[in-house]
């Protein structure tokens, strides 16, 4: 087994993420030693209950000694942490994120970061509906991707420290992606960002509805809105930030978003069959291709084949 890639990491945001990072680092000896903070006191307090790692009561404290600092608060909220640790860090270290946002994150941390530090912005393609310290699992990233957005042209340092953080990665099961920002930003705008304001609208309907359903929408939900509730039961504060910080990509891609709906809208009035059963073919088949790539697997009702309570 190789060893640890980093002596010290120190980790800024004890959530789902952030304690999950310091878990895994710890199962499997990605780093010789991990620190926490968080700005909460009764966050720092539970992290400390749950043996997370050695919990700073400051961030100078925290930043000592690491050589690499792990950003995980919500997007917006980057760039003023940035501000903050930036007279702790030193030469040498290495700065990175797990944001969901990748260019207005480069941006925000670019404008506090000293020179001499290897600024590299990354996020795992990872996470549940649940937040906290307590939400927090080593195996989180095994299998799951982890996408890096290093700065462009950079030297043979930086480079190296590109390489460092991916194994790190690598280390705690990830698959790492090397890419651009705002293709980065683009991609996630359709595959995360717009599922989930599509989740917490339908949500919010259907919580408008309960008021004249008498209960129907919560005791009937099938399968489909309960996958809705459990991704609108996600961190509200993370999400406001990515979608105030990708509001381009996300624009754009609910604009592309409405135009097909409204084919589909025109096709059940009017009962074109032909054109609805096409649609959802089509769509089958992006299914299909998910799970034959390992992101999810095929077992019959997403495995809730299980008897109700009695």
């Amino acid at each position: 087994m190789p060893g640890p890639v980093f002596d010290r990491i120190a980790i800024f945001g004890a959530g789902l993420i952030g304690s999950s990072i310091a878990l895994a680092a710890r199962e499997y000896r990605a780093a010789k030693k991990v620190v926490l903070f968080d700005k909460s006191e009764d966050v720092r307090a539970r992290a400390r209950s749950l043996n997370l790692g050695e919990v700073a009561e400051t961030m100078e404290a925290a930043c000592s000694g690491a050589d690499c600092i792990i950003l995980c608060v919500p997007v917006g909220a980057i760039g003023e942490t940035t501000e903050a640790i930036a007279p702790y860090l030193q030469a040498g270290v290495i700065l990175t994120d797990v944001g969901s946002v990748k260019e207005k994150a480069l941006e925000s941390m670019s404008a506090h970061c000293p020179e001499g530090v290897f600024l590299i912005p990354g996020h795992p393609i990872a996470g549940t509906e649940k937040s906290g310290p307590e939400a927090g699992f080593a195996s989180l990233f095994r299998n799951a991707w982890h996408i890096l957005t290093p700065l462009p042209q950079q030297d043979e340092p930086y480079n190296s420290a590109v390489d460092r953080l991916a194994s790190f990665w690598e280390m705690l099961g990830a698959k790492v992606e090397i890419m651009e920002a705002a293709r980065h930003d683009r991609v996630l705008a359709i595959t995360s960002h717009l599922p989930h304001l599509i989740a917490y609208n339908i949500v919010s309907t259907a919580h408008d509805m309960e008021s004249v359903g008498e209960g129907e929408v919560v005791k009937y939900s099938a399968g489909g809105f309960r996958d809705f509730t459990r991704i609108a039961a996600s961190d509200p504060t993370m999400w406001r930030d990515v979608f105030l910080n990708n509001k381009e990509a996300v624009l754009e891609t609910l604009g592309r978003f409405s135009e097909d709906l409204a084919a589909l809208q025109r096709a059940i009035r009017w009962d074109d069959g032909e054109t609805l059963f096409r649609e959802f073919e089509r769509a089958r088949g992006i299914r299909k291709a998910i799970v034959e790539a390992g992101q999810d697997t095929d077992e019959t009702n997403f495995g809730r084949n299980r008897p109700p309570k009695k």
